[in-house]
């Protein structure tokens, strides 16, 4: 083809620009004209008259421009030459040419070479042999409707079909009028595209015609009468275009992985949209396929680019599969579409989430060291390094309780082991901070607080305040008159655990006479079970058992010596009595002795307490003051005395006997004008030896 040129075209970034170029090829004269006959017979009657032209066979040279056949000569001969001319397509074709008038009798033949010689340096050139057979007189030609004959066929038609009719009429008789059609062989691609019917001059395609191959047919037809008279025409074959092609899409660049961070207007692919149609056929326009954070921008004439128009986030999108669609103009109209895969590269915007913002783990007091306690959770949305989290303690402010040294973090699983075990009684619970930092660069972090609660286990028996459990036995007097309820004495003890391991509850474990005393369960208080009789024995010992509730429970024991008299002074004496009768060498006479003489020194050393705190309280009241009780551990609610059982002891000056009298549970007394507080009763029993000091101890 004529001009031959290989397109291409040259994109340039930053900024990005497009310039198309092309390739010309130059044609050498590397091919010589051949005729596909290598000898063309016609044949003339006698009575042809000079100037009479025939058309004769093209011949055929690949090349193009100079190179291509530019003209045509015959060898020296008395009756012809030849005239060469020229076709709308720049083609060629000789025309024979009669100088003068034939005489079959003189010669019945005439013979010559033609030669076509193209333009090339030095040219090129072929030859055929031409017999001229001079026939005899046939005074009438075959005469055609049309010298030219112009027909539009769709380029879709199929094989067989019909082009055109040619018609030509001859104005002789018989053989002489009978006419043959032909296509003069000038072009092997007609030959191939077309023929005839040699009686009827239809002319049917042999092959589809395509309009991107090309466009027009120029086809010599020849009539021939019987008796060997000839004529021609022309017809022209125009092929019409049908939108029988779909664009292509060709990409030129593409970037098949792209940042997340990546600005708007970042170009993904370059692409280009061809289209083979012509016309409305041929115009396309392109498009993106759903909802994608892309566009399309026009860079030249039927050049694109693929740019982002917004935003990423691998997060949410890992990767878009891209289909651009190109679609023509044409009726009904054809498209191709192509699908581009672009990843995203993951970048470590996202910090690690804990799943909790606190986290409560439970380990239990006394548990040794390694005991997996949970495990934290957190999450990290990126990829890669940029998703793998790793735990850590955050070490505490300078001056806090060291807690982290209580429990370890594995960095990897984020699994919570104790270090140490630990008591619930020091410690009952912690805070620690933990971090969680990506693999990223710069890594990235998040903090959730752990709260360890330590969970208390009954490690602690009961712990015996009253009676002290240094004692061997507390002595308690009961005076026989006491009736049922009597309050004798009250067992205070407290548990250092916690929950159900500190609540206690009291039993009567052992008694000397177990139907005459009775223990509060929660109180603590030991009392009579009924009235105190002559029969009941002086000397009561009582066994109380002190037991917590823990799994498995803990328990201690307070002993209570409990003396039954009618009044202090007898029991004095009654023991001193009763002291020499007894063996004094058995072992039961020194243990009542020792007891006589503990129970001796603690009522002694009570009653100089209270006196020395009534003296005390006198005086304050003498200068205004409100007197001061004490709030120990009496007070608490864990089953110890209450301030209604304050015992006071008043001791009379010039007491001979040492006179002790058992004295009923008071209150505090209070100032003239300060009454009592709620649920308190006020109540003072004296000796009447001691009159005067217990009244001005009221």
């Amino acid at each position: 083809s004529e001009p031959c040129l290989v397109r291409f075209e040259v994109l340039l970034e930053s900024p990005l620009q497009s310039f198309r170029a092309e390739v010309r090829l130059t044609d050498i004269n590397d091919h010589s004209p051949t005729f596909l006959n290598k000898e063309i017979v016609l044949k003339m009657p006698e009575s042809t008259m000079p100037g009479t032209r025939f058309l004769l066979e093209s011949a055929h040279d690949p090349d193009v421009g100079n190179n291509s056949l530019q003209h045509y000569s015959i060898s020296s001969n008395e009756y012809f030459h030849v005239y060469t001319q020229q076709r709308n397509d720049g083609g060629r074709y000789a025309e024979l040419v009669l100088d003068r008038a034939l005489d079959r009798e003189q010669q019945a033949e005439v013979a010559f070479i033609i030669t076509a010689v193209d333009g090339g340096t030095p040219p090129r050139s072929g030859t055929a042999l031409i017999r001229v057979i001079v026939l005899d007189i046939n005074d009438n030609i075959p005469v055609f409707t049309k010298t030219l004959y112009k027909v539009s066929v769709m380029e879709n038609r199929s094989q067989d079909t019909i082009v055109m009719v040619v018609s030509a009429s001859d104005l002789d008789a018989g053989t002489n009028g009978e006419i043959v059609y032909s296509i003069i062989q000038n072009s092997e691609e007609n030959l191939q595209t077309f023929k005839i019917n040699p009686e009827t001059g239809q002319i049917r395609l042999k092959k589809p015609l395509d309009y991107e191959e090309k466009k027009t047919y120029e086809i010599d037809v020849q009539a021939t009468d019987g008796g060997g008279l000839s004529t021609h025409c022309k017809v022209e074959v125009q092929v019409k275009d049908v939108n029988d092609n779909a664009p292509e899409l060709i990409i030129t660049s593409l970037t098949s992985t792209l940042s997340e961070t990546a600005p708007p207007n970042t170009v993904v692919a370059l692409f280009n949209v061809r289209d083979r149609d012509s016309g409305d056929n041929g115009r396309t326009t392109c498009e993106l396929t759903g909802e994608q954070p892309f566009r399309i921008t026009l860079l030249a004439a039927d050049a694109y680019a693929l740019v982002t128009s917004e935003t990423l986030d691998r997060e949410q999108v890992e990767e878009y599969n891209v289909t651009v669609r190109a679609r023509d103009e044409g009726s009904p109209a054809l498209s191709a579409r192509k699908t581009l895969l672009v990843r995203l590269l993951d970048v470590n915007d996202n910090a690690p989430t804990f799943t909790q913002a606190v986290y409560t783990m439970v380990m239990s007091e006394n548990e040794p060291a390694g005991r997996s306690l949970g495990r934290l959770s957190a999450t990290d949305p990126d990829a890669g390094e940029n998703a793998r989290v790793r735990y850590a303690l955050v070490p505490p402010q300078t001056g806090t309780l060291a807690a982290a040294s209580f429990v370890s973090v594995d960095a990897e699983s984020g699994t919570v082991h104790s270090l140490r075990p630990l008591d619930y009684e020091k410690v009952t619970a912690f805070e620690v901070t933990v971090r969680a930092a990506d693999g990223g660069s710069p890594p990235l972090s998040a903090q959730a607080v752990l709260r360890v609660v330590v969970r208390d286990e009954n490690d602690n028996a009961p712990v015996l305040l009253h009676p002290a459990p240094d004692s061997s036995a507390a002595g308690e007097l009961v005076p026989r008159w006491a009736p049922s309820g009597y309050l004798v004495a009250k067992v205070v003890a407290v548990d250092a655990d916690a929950g159900q391991n500190a609540w206690l509850s009291y039993e009567l474990a052992k008694a000397t006479e177990p139907g005459l005393f009775r223990v509060g369960l929660h109180s603590g208080e030991v009392r009579t079970a009924r009235a105190v009789t002559e029969r009941d024995a002086a000397r009561q010992r009582l066994i109380v058992l002190v037991r917590d509730r823990g799994q498995p429970s803990r328990s201690a024991t307070a002993t209570l010596a409990v003396a039954l008299v009618d009044g202090f002074s007898e029991a004095h004496l009654r023991v001193s009595e009763e002291a020499p009768a007894a063996e004094p060498d058995g072992p039961l006479t020194l243990y009542l002795i020792a007891s006589l003489v503990c129970v001796s020194a603690l009522f002694l050393a009570t009653a100089v307490t209270a006196a020395v705190v009534k003296v005390r309280g006198a005086r304050r009241n003498e200068t205004g003051t409100l007197p001061t009780f004490p709030t120990s551990a009496t007070e608490s609610t864990a089953g110890s005395l209450p301030r209604s059982y304050v015992y006071d002891v008043c001791f009379a000056a010039g007491t001979v006997n040492s006179e002790f009298r058992f004295l009923r549970p008071l209150f505090p007394c209070f100032p003239a004008g300060l009454p009592p507080g709620p649920g308190e009763q006020r109540s003072s029993v004296c000796s009447q030896d001691a009159a005067n000091l217990g009244a001005e101890g009221d």
